[in-house]
């Protein structure tokens, strides 16, 4: 699927849809979802949902594989003799921010670029330190009239970098984190297709992870499932990152252990990936997970779920890294175990650590 995958991943990344305002991105998924399930609707709070029914006689199972939708960014704060001050929209590092490319979403879309004064304009105790979120300013190459008829306090600014492919396999860009895993479950609808399972499959793009968590946990509270599987980014390792922190590039996905992960659920995957032959590494997660998976393991009564983590380089920046195949396998692990669920598999589910 991978020649399919990777132009849906590449305009997937050149869409907005920020935390808690992903209707842009919503919408290319669904469109692209639509033949691939057998329904589709949206929460109250903007996730998506499409749902591929089973084939064995009601009341059936569910399986919930959720993939975040939604992209850091920031939002206009203020309006300054025609420039822009900011403030993040998820967690931004500003260090990366000055010169950064941005698409300002006011009443129109308006190109801008994101400066930062010269040093003898700062404040004397920021030194040669980075320049903080609050000094940084966008500039859309328009008079302050211009900018004001345009442009309103709490309108978006989107990061521009366009997709750059490097290599034979690596994917850079801004929103990988967590398109990326977007673009892994779509990978595994169509591994489905064509192939019967016992068990509902909900695919959902949820909406806020980067901010609240609230669209997994509202999702999970509404769809009921027996198991949910959280698919998101971690962190991959370059030179000087602590190897027992970080994952290599084309490698696999990570399997996480912890708290937040049912042992029995990630011993099945474990045990799948082994009879693959994919390849991947465990992730300790001693604590939260930092994913979807820490809302939904908690709601209603408790789900018992898992986390796939998908290597990825630079996170939180415009530019940062993933390897295909690291998504495709990631796809193919996820529809081998949807498709092998069977009526007897929460019979053995029992929580043994």
């Amino acid at each position: 699927m991978m020649n399919e995958i990777l132009p849906f991943l590449k305009q997937l990344i050149s869409a907005p849809g920020l935390s808690g305002y992903e209707a842009p991105i919503r919408n290319i998924v669904a469109e692209t979802w639509r033949p691939l399930t057998d329904e589709l609707h949206i929460s109250r709070l903007g996730s998506l949902h499409g749902l591929r029914r089973g084939n064995t006689p009601d009341p059936r199972p569910s399986l919930l594989l959720a993939a975040h939708m939604d992209a850091i960014g920031l939002m206009v704060t203020g309006l300054v003799d025609g420039f822009l001050r900011l403030t993040r929209v998820g967690g931004l590092d500003p260090r990366v921010l000055p010169g950064q490319l941005v698409t300002v979403h006011g009443r129109e879309e308006l190109p801008g670029v994101i400066v930062q004064p010269p040093a003898h304009l700062l404040p004397a105790e920021i030194g040669n330190d980075p320049v903080p979120l609050e000094y940084l300013l966008v500039d859309v190459g328009l008079l302050p009239l211009q900018v004001e008829r345009l442009v309103r306090v709490g309108d978006l600014v989107s990061f521009a970098q366009p997709p750059l492919e490097l290599g034979e396999d690596y994917l850079a860009g801004h929103s990988l984190d967590n398109r990326a895993s977007v673009a892994a479950l779509t990978d595994c609808l169509m591994e489905l297709q064509g192939r019967p399972t016992s068990w509902d499959i909900w695919a959902v793009a949820t909406a806020q992870e980067e901010e609240t968590l609230g669209g997994a946990l509202t999702s999970a509270h509404k769809l009921r499932p027996a198991l949910a599987v959280a698919i998101d980014v971690t962190f991959a390792s370059s030179p000087g990152s602590p190897a027992h922190l970080t994952f290599p590039l084309g490698k696999g996905p990570t399997l996480g252990w912890g708290p937040t992960i049912h042992p029995a659920l990630q011993k099945a995957f474990k045990d799948l990936a082994d009879r693959l032959e994919i390849p991947y590494k465990l992730e300790a997660m001693p604590r939260r997970s930092g994913t979807d998976a820490d809302a939904m393991q908690v709601a209603v009564e408790g789900i018992p779920t898992m986390v796939l983590g998908i290597p990825l380089r630079y996170m939180h920046t415009p530019v940062e890294m993933v390897s295909m195949k690291d998504i495709a396998r990631t796809g193919r692990l996820l529809a081998e175990f949807a498709a092998a669920l069977d009526e007897e598999f929460l019979d053995k589910l029992v929580w043994d650590d």
